[in-house]
């Protein structure tokens, strides 16, 4: 894809979340410095939102298995469902799988990714994520959380995630839920949350969560999508219907960011997790926490730098 015009009108000082640009306008970039997150409303069309439904529903069926793609299932479904989509809650690191890669290649998304990262970037994290019915046991939860706790590499103000409902997302079915302005904070201490029984492997939460800072619910319909700061607090509810809530995402991050040693930081018991998860899955001795971004990332424009 051609790399959108970085050389709009300079405003030196006054924005330090976006790039100089041609795509945002002031009012949007403004937008996104104050609140941490900018929507975007029917940025992908509803043919590439069923070719990734389709793709989705094939690997539940494991009629194609993407190497390295973490398969997350409700375990205590399978003996009433077998392989379907009412068991698989989430795919994660789909970079081998051509069709739902092709997400992170749209040039309607990276258009505005490159507000964000500069013209060099790196598809870092992948995820669909099938929100399954689930009032009870609140077991699909995703505690509010910044995601640049899992990430071990750096400017945090150059990575962005691109966030696409698949169907409609509102309260009813767990839509994301985000803090305004909370990317402007440090990264806070995470962990799992201690309600029992509502802990999903890597559903890492704020371990000291503000309950009075204001929540704004992201009422989404089929193809909007959101970009949002690594360090903005967010998480997303329960769905309380009997439908499934899809989205598709991928973590943009300049290639020009560089990785960090996360020992002694509060991301340390987070590598030590994945890492041990890695190693079981794979049968592997020696893995460290830079080798599984490396394995993950994926040039998507422009040049690679450092990551």
């Amino acid at each position: 894809p051609t790399s959108a015009q970085v050389s709009a009108v300079p405003q030196p000082g006054r924005f330090c979340y976006t790039l100089d640009n041609d795509v945002l306008t002031t009012e949007q970039r403004q937008f996104y410095e104050d609140n941490g997150y900018l929507l975007i409303k029917k940025l992908v069309s509803d043919k590439d939102i069923e070719h990734f439904r389709k793709e989705f529903l094939r690997i539940c069926k494991k009629e194609v298995n993407p190497p390295g793609a973490m398969i997350m299932k409700d375990e205590s479904l399978r003996s009433q469902y077998g392989q379907s989509e009412k068991v698989v809650n989430k795919v994660q690191d789909f970079q081998e799988d051509k069709e739902l890669f092709r997400y992170c290649t749209l040039p309607e998304v990276l258009k505005y990714v490159e507000c964000f990262t500069g013209p060099n970037i790196m598809a870092m994290h992948t995820m669909l994520i099938n929100k399954l019915p689930d009032s009870d046991k609140q077991t699909f939860l995703h505690p509010m959380h910044q995601d640049l706790h899992y990430f071990p590499f750096r400017p945090a103000d150059r990575i962005v995630c691109s966030w696409t409902a698949m169907e409609r997302a509102d309260q009813d079915n767990g839509c994301l839920v985000v803090q305004p302005g909370t990317h402007k904070e440090p990264l806070k201490p995470h962990g799992y949350p201690k309600q029992e029984g509502k802990a999903n492997k890597l559903f890492h939460g704020l371990l000291d969560e503000d309950e009075t800072s204001p929540r704004v619910h992201l009422v989404m319909e089929k193809g909007d999508t959101v970009f949002f700061h690594p360090l903005l607090i967010h998480g997303s509810g329960v769905n309380k219907t009997s439908g499934f809530r899809k989205s598709i995402s991928c973590h943009f991050a300049s290639s020009q960011c560089y990785y960090i040693d996360v020992k002694n930081t509060d991301q340390e018991h987070l590598e030590k997790e994945i890492v041990e998860i890695v190693r079981k899955k794979y049968n592997a001795t020696s893995v460290e926490l830079r080798d599984i971004w490396n394995f993950r990332a994926r040039l998507v424009q422009g040049e690679r730098i450092n990551l």
